[in-house]
């Protein structure tokens, strides 16, 4: 499934036989959980209709495009950095290890990967390119957009079942004024990033109360 930006990249009669994977990564935003990412290789005569940036579907469409991307992409991978690891790195750096780990676990090794926004994971072990919009441009990265997604919104769903008092299934994390408005009335919890100013807020009014 190339598109235009695939095809200018490796012209056809070029000699050169390329595996390309696309990354992306779902939870910079939130102000708590881990962030996710997912690399994916897909499979050029198994096309996947419907792929685009996991933001513009709806929880329906992205639920029925996971086992699709599963079963027809020749490889993918998810993973994520913790809570710890955000706050220790920052998230923007969290995120790319994020990426970095997931295109290190797919079970076919790429030659080339697309990386979604600006930068590029460091350390990266092939050579890469970021795609700004890239979840919107590139089929391997809107794919990767949606299983990163997915995954991520899952596992808050299980920290609400943990923690329900914060409405992790409402908001997924992000700082809504719901989520806001929780946080300060049950304080800070072990899933949240301690590096996020609304959080740091909480914990300093915390430790005044406490001193």
């Amino acid at each position: 499934m190339a598109d235009s930006l695939t095809l200018s990249l490796f012209p056809e009669g070029s000699g050169t036989v390329e595996i390309i994977c696309g990354a992306d990564e779902a939870g910079r935003g939130p102000i708590a959980g881990p962030v996710y990412a997912a690399a994916v290789i897909l499979d050029p005569d198994n096309p996947i209709e419907g792929l685009k940036d996991s933001k513009k579907l709806s929880e329906k469409q992205r639920d029925a495009l996971v086992p699709e991307i599963k079963r027809k992409a020749k490889a993918w991978a998810v993973a994520c950095c913790t809570i710890k690891e955000i706050d220790q790195l920052n998230i923007l750096w969290a995120s790319m290890l994020a990426m970095k780990r997931a295109i290190e676990s797919l079970s076919v090794r790429p030659t080339f990967a697309l990386i979604d926004g600006n930068r590029i994971p460091k350390g990266l072990p092939i050579p890469a390119e970021a795609v700004v919009k890239g979840d919107d441009k590139v089929p391997e990265i809107s794919a990767a957009s949606i299983l990163a997604k997915t995954t991520r919104d899952a596992v808050m769903m299980e920290l609400h079942a943990r923690y329900p008092e914060y409405g992790f299934d409402r908001h997924k994390g992000y700082p809504t004024a719901y989520h806001l408005q929780q946080l300060e009335k049950y304080g800070v919890s072990p899933v949240h990033r301690r590096s996020y100013a609304p959080v740091r807020r909480i914990l300093g009014k915390q430790s005044q109360k406490g001193g």
